[in-house]
């Protein structure tokens, strides 16, 4: 199973001037071919990496704000051949269809009824698509409805992504013993803002999940120009003893039973 990182950026200011790339994250794997969070550049960034976007089956949003939804309408109609074919899936939560008294909806009705299906999904709950196992993870953030993923692989590989959230107790419940853990670590050492992760953050949370190994994504500004991302996953594997990488824009992961980094 393979992991791409269209873009590794996250934040408003991160994604007005792509500093960092706001692309989200494709996952590929026998059945599945998806599109995790796909936000600004995600369709443009995806094809300079030879990604065709029509070969997706499933999409992933997990809230309202635009860094992680923008690009989802035109990744909606590649995935159904330009709306031509009923086919796919979108997992969401019900703020990016409903929306909330903090969010308004972020996909159309239109692009909702153009998927195979389009699945809303709370805390604790799973759906099944494209082989592939979506499990809803709590969060604590300003889209109170916001969800993490936890993916559960036909070839037997687990995966975990926080999406936006601030630490709290129990945050390392759902995504215990996954072979990759992603954490959108907005803010370095020392910077902790509401509704985000800090690296301080991310530490506590690899330290309460174990998992085999863990990739920092998804940076703010202050992230990207007041550290080195790559200190800062050092620090955490120093830390913890768990093999822990930065991401960086079109980093590509092989994720097996032992996960390694390829490019």
């Amino acid at each position: 199973m393979e992991i791409y990182f269209i873009g590794t950026g996250g934040g408003r200011f991160a994604t007005i001037t792509q500093r960092r790339r706001t692309g989200g994250i494709r996952l590929i794997a026998e059945k599945v071919n998806a599109h995790l969070d796909p936000g600004p550049g995600a369709l443009v960034y995806s094809h300079q990496l030879g990604l065709d976007p029509r070969k997706l089956n499933l999409i992933l949003v997990s809230h309202a704000h635009p860094d992680h939804y923008n690009d989802a309408e035109v990744m909606i109609e590649a995935m159904t051949a330009g709306s031509l074919k009923r086919r796919g899936t979108l997992i969401c939560s019900r703020s990016v269809t409903r929306g909330n008294d903090a969010c308004d909806p972020a996909i159309s009705r239109y692009h909702r009824g153009i998927t195979g299906e389009t699945v809303e999904l709370r805390e604790g709950e799973k759906h099944k698509a494209a082989g592939v196992e979506v499990t809803a993870m709590k969060t604590v953030h300003s889209d109170p409805e916001t969800v993490g993923f936890r993916f559960a692989f036909p070839t037997g590989e687990t995966v975990g992504y926080t999406s936006d959230t601030e630490y709290f107790e129990g945050v390392a419940k759902a995504c215990a013993g996954v072979d990759l853990l992603i954490i959108c670590t907005l803010r370095p050492r020392g910077r902790r803002i509401k509704w985000h992760l800090s690296t301080d953050d991310a530490l506590r949370i690899v330290q309460d999940v174990r998992p085999k190994r863990a990739a920092l994504t998804h940076f703010g500004m202050k992230a990207i120009t007041v550290t080195e991302t790559n200190a800062e996953a050092k620090y955490i594997e120093q830390e913890t003893g768990v093999p822990t990488i930065a991401a960086e824009d079109g980093m590509k992961l092989k994720v097996e039973k032992k996960t390694e980094r390829l490019s």
